[in-house]
């Protein structure tokens, strides 16, 4: 796996401070995307063993709340096969931050359902993320005033009261922000 950047200190990709991790590979090739070189398999850098260190010391400080996943997409077969591991480990070093995840794919339509994006350890990275937007982008529903997603038909959801419930609960922003 690749990725195009690791970004330590993100507010904008989830609640409160975060590590986000752009990983590299996306075959949704969303128009208006904002992060087209994301979509290229090969592009940034190779992911290693120094690169998960380097994202676990990230997550070491009480101010990060947790990791945030996206890219490119976290759930190409290719991709999650990596960060698999990458999340059995946060869950064990840091079981009091949080996971989040942007994904193209639908929660239950495609990464629930049958579809090219499951693979083997797909249940078991569901499993481990807290919350999850899903849907891809979709330019002509684009709207800045929406809260850590960029267009109307994306969805944020509580995965795990999701998963436990058998139906999708939206994820509840704990911070109300003003008017």
């Amino acid at each position: 796996m690749h990725y195009g950047e690791i970004k330590k200190c993100d507010i904008a990709n989830g609640e409160g401070v975060r590590v986000s991790l752009f990983v590299s590979g996306c075959t949704h090739h969303c128009p208006g995307c904002f992060n087209q070189d994301t979509w290229d398999f090969h592009y940034g850098k190779e992911y290693t063993e120094e690169t998960e260190a380097e994202i676990l010391g990230a997550l070491a400080p009480s101010y990060i709340n947790g990791l945030t996943l996206l890219g490119g997409e976290p759930f190409e077969p290719q991709n999650q096969r990596v960060l698999a591991g990458l999340l059995r480990k946060v869950r064990e070093q840091y079981p009091e931050k949080n996971i989040w995840c942007y994904s193209g794919y639908l929660f239950d339509k495609e990464l629930l359902g049958d579809s090219r994006a499951r693979c083997e350890v797909t249940d078991e990275i569901l499993s481990m993320i807290d919350v999850l937007v899903d849907g891809r982008f979709v330019e002509a529903k684009k709207d800045i005033r929406l809260v850590f997603r960029g267009s109307s038909n994306q969805r944020v959801i509580d995965v795990k009261k999701s998963l436990e419930a058998g139906e999708i609960v939206p994820w509840e922003l704990k911070v109300k922000r003003g008017m």
